[in-house]
């Protein structure tokens, strides 16, 4: 029985630790041409902007938007 509740405790540590990983990484972006929005890499790679996935890598959005003068914090 003790045993079962190491397994248990040991598990939910596991199942907790990984969700943190669902959690997608934001920036801050904007230009002189744009309004303040989000950028964020999503679970799956992608970027997204204010919550819609572009499809895209999110290193290459990244890239094109500094590319085109869009500053991120």
């Amino acid at each position: 029985m003790k045993q079962f509740f190491s397994l248990a405790g040991i598990s939910f540590l596991f199942f907790i630790s990984c969700k943190s990983d669902d959690t997608p990484e934001c920036r801050s972006c904007s230009s002189e041409l744009t309004s303040t929005f989000n950028l964020c890499k999503e679970s799956n790679g992608n970027a997204s902007v204010n919550g819609e996935d572009t499809g895209v890598s999110y290193a290459i959005y990244l890239d094109g938007l500094v590319a085109e003068g869009v500053s991120c914090n």
